[in-house]
């Protein structure tokens, strides 16, 4: 059979069996075991395989970064956020609205978890946007979009697993996805402000109570300084600012802040183990698929296709993998399409002449619209699960914010050079600079 046949059994395999309600892994481990009894290759390799893709120092980001937001939201630390993003927005059009899009930009710079996002919103902003006539649907539409900036903002769970994977710099991923984490974010407090419900006119905070608002935010707000000041000084690895953010929230900010909370801390560890398999399963299956895949040769199937069409103009190759990326995401969980792909990309990537962190950035800018999208659309699902609206009514209200995301993924495509603007300005070697010859400054790739 040929590695054609094999490929396409592979992927309906695992597709058919996701929407019979499979897990993720066990169905992507179904379609990848298929696929090895057909191939020379022994079922002791493939399995091997499994633990080869986890063996990776740089996913241990992901469970301190998963610890980071369940610390802040079950310690009952975020309200802090919530109430200077109300002395800041809240007296707009669409008061509510702006705060749940303010705060979820502070989120994002500490947790980097969507589901985080969107758990917290939910439970404190979302009751009282009914309180002033928010329609349920609106609020679960713009709580998951808003939740979307975690995986752009940094820290990035998704940009960990890309730059683990695809062996890219995980620190000039995230400063890459400042620019089009701020595209969405300034995006939905336009939509906010002219096409959203007016809520309940609030008066504009005096600078007294901003100030007081962000002296009682200072703390929180060190975490996102200790993330990205380690990384950009070299001081920390992204692992070890991920652990050197939990350990300031476990001994200084929940003693300081909520100290009756130290006694329920065991219950948040056992809660994060639970949750950090989700996506650990997701990267062991994956990464079987993605070295089957590889050794099909599916890279070099993809990549002649897309030759075929594009050439080897990066971003006519950029718009087509926008495309694909596009549909995979209403299916797919972002970690598993990411570690799937990874050796396509890698193959564009080059073919191209594409910037590694740029090709992330618009990657991941495309896979967190995912988020929001049917069939899949978790953070969507979750919001109106919670926000007590039924998912449909949940999607239609979310169609017009879908152009805020197509207008991010064009601004990613067509504006490398604003993308990589942070990464070149303060982590160079991050995207290919070097030191120059006479010690001055860097020399950077066009």
């Amino acid at each position: 059979m040929s590695n054609g046949w094999i490929i396409i059994i592979m992927a309906l395999t695992f597709l058919v069996l996701g929407y019979m309600g499979v897990p993720v892994m066990f169905a992507i481990m179904a379609g990848v075991l298929i696929a090895t009894a057909m191939t020379p290759i022994s079922f002791q390799s493939i399995i091997g395989q499994m633990f080869h893709g986890i063996d990776a120092e740089t996913l241990l980001a992901i469970p301190f970064f998963l610890m980071v937001g369940e610390l802040m939201t079950s310690a009952n630390v975020t309200h802090r956020l919530i109430r200077l993003a109300q002395v800041l927005v809240g007296h707009l059009r669409g008061g509510l609205a702006q705060v749940v899009t303010v705060f979820s930009m502070f989120f994002a710079g500490i947790s980097g978890s969507s589901t985080a996002d969107v758990a917290v919103l939910t439970r404190t902003v979302a009751p009282e946007m009914v309180k002033e006539g928010y329609d349920r649907a609106f609020n679960a539409a713009l709580i998951a979009s808003a939740s979307t900036m975690a995986n752009l903002i940094p820290p990035s769970i998704m940009s960990v697993v890309y730059g683990a994977t695809g062996n890219v710099s995980i620190g000039g991923l995230f400063l890459g996805g400042v620019a089009p984490g701020l595209v969405v974010g300034i995006g939905l407090m336009i939509y906010s402000y002219f096409f959203g419900p007016v809520g309940i006119q609030k008066r504009r905070a005096s600078f007294m109570e901003i100030g007081g608002a962000f002296k009682e935010a200072s703390l929180p707000l060190v975490i996102p300084i200790i993330i990205m000041g380690g990384l950009l000084t070299g001081w920390f690895t992204p692992t070890e600012a991920g652990l050197i953010a939990c350990t300031y929230i476990i001994f200084i900010l929940i003693p300081l802040l909520n100290p009756s909370h130290v006694r329920n801390l065991h219950k948040d560890m056992i809660y994060l183990g639970l949750l950090y398999a989700i996506p650990l399963s997701a990267v062991v299956g994956a990464s079987c698929f993605g070295w089957m895949l590889a050794f099909l040769r599916g890279p070099d199937e993809v990549a002649g296709w897309i030759e075929h069409y594009a050439g080897k103009d990066p971003r006519t190759i950029l718009l087509l993998l926008v495309g694909l990326f596009v549909i995979l995401g209403d299916f797919i969980d972002a970690v598993p399409a990411i570690i799937i792909f990874m050796p396509i990309l890698l193959k564009l990537g080059d073919l191209g002449g594409i910037n590694p962190v740029h090709l992330g950035v618009v990657i991941v800018t495309t896979l967190v619209f995912g988020l929001i999208t049917p069939p899949y659309g978790l953070s969507l699902l979750i919001a109106s699960k919670f926000c007590g609206v039924p998912f449909t009514r949940a999607v239609v209200r979310s169609l017009p914010i879908y152009i805020v995301f197509f207008v991010a993924i064009g601004f990613t495509v067509f504006f490398p050079e604003v993308v990589l603007w942070l990464p070149k300005m303060l982590l160079p070697e991050s995207v290919g600079c070097f030191k120059s010859p006479t010690g001055a400054g860097y020399i950077c790739p066009q």
